[in-house]
């Protein structure tokens, strides 16, 4: 879920709190967890949480652990499972129809492919109840099946910031097959990345469960050990080396949150400008100040972590036929690599 907002209103009391509550946040707290006050638990977990907010919201009864309302000095223990409840639903379920234009690649009956901005939200969510891509879909085409999740049409999904193709279902057996294919692992999707760092390897795979940060809790991470998280693989393969940063190619095998972010982190390669993995500050290079400015220049030319979904490919749910989908890279990218090409042919001169 993407979370962009600098208060969240969620965690303000109800002034009449009726008779039926709804759920909007529910964490479990892991095996390791060592007792912490449930309004710094709650702040680990929602990103820009006050604990003003919190505390109010405790005291108006909203905070529940194990199914009992707490006060916001509980302390929370390992296996606890700690709820913020309130009398409205949750705004994301409310879905509004936007007349959002969109970039349809391809459509027909049972499926359209569209290419998403960056800066777009796929669904509502915390901080974003507008402006997504769901949004859209639901003004621009009637009865789209909802997926798992009461998402309608969405079979997969990419981050806000993150630009590229994505796949949505039309009909239920849309939906149903493409999901399947999903699961199965049997899609095809690349998405171009440029990553600090000079990557030792023409070509590599990275392997790692992948599951919520320990501490940060806005945060992914990797688990060697398989301890948390779900499998993850990542194929990458080097296009271009810039010196201090490279352009490569990432493969998906599995489609985790994060993946190609948290595992490109994890080899030692932040993606370029990622703000959330620390992407955003000078990690190689050197120490002059014109290479500083150079970099600030890049950062202001694409404000966004450097990704795009550019291939996807799947079977046709009704057809069998195997389509796969190209598109170009975005201007922001484009501009953000020219600049790093000028650049490393500046020094070589």
């Amino acid at each position: 879920m993407t979370y962009e907002q600098d208060d969240y209103d969620e965690l303000l009391p109800d002034e009449e709190v009726g008779n039926e509550l709804y759920e909007h946040y529910c964490f479990k707290a892991g095996k390791g967890q060592e007792p912490l006050r449930v309004d710094k638990f709650l702040m680990n977990f929602v990103e820009n949480a006050t604990r003003n907010k919190v505390q109010q919201a405790a005291k108006q009864g909203n905070i529940f652990v194990n199914g009992s309302p707490v006060k916001s000095n509980y302390r929370v223990k390992a296996n606890d499972e700690v709820k913020v409840l309130f009398a409205h639903p949750p705004h994301e379920d409310l879905l509004v129809a936007e007349n959002i234009a969109l970039d349809i690649v391809y459509e027909d009956e049972q499926l359209l492919v569209v290419n998403k901005p960056a800066g777009m939200v796929v669904h509502p969510g915390h901080g974003n109840y507008s402006g997504t891509l769901i949004n859209a879909l639901v003004y621009h085409f009637e009865n789209l099946p909802n997926n798992s999740s009461n998402r309608p049409g969405l079979v997969h999904r990419i981050d806000k910031d993150t630009s590229g193709l994505l796949v949505v279902a039309k009909t239920e057996e849309a939906m149903l097959h493409l999901t399947q294919q999903f699961f199965n692992k049997t899609t095809e999707r690349e998405y171009i990345a440029l990553v600090w760092g000079n990557i030792a390897e023409d070509e590599g795979t990275v392997r790692g469960h992948i599951g919520r940060h320990l501490k940060d809790r806005l945060q992914m991470a990797v688990f060697e050990d398989g301890s948390h998280g779900k499998e993850a693989v990542t194929h990458y393969k080097v296009l271009e080396r810039f010196g201090y940063v490279t352009l490569v190619s990432c493969r998906l095998e599995t489609g985790r949150t994060h993946q190609i972010r948290v595992h490109m982190k994890h080899i030692g390669h932040t993606l370029f400008n990622d703000e959330r993995y620390g992407g955003d500050k000078v990690l190689k290079g050197t120490t002059f100040a014109k290479y500083k400015q150079f970099v600030e220049n890049c950062f202001a030319v694409l404000p966004r972590q450097a990704l795009h979904a550019k291939t996807l490919g799947f079977e046709h749910p009704i057809t069998h036929q195997y389509m796969r989908f190209d598109s170009v890279l975005p201007e922001d990218m484009q501009l953000c690599i020219e600049k790093w090409r000028n650049y490393k042919n500046y020094t070589l001169d």
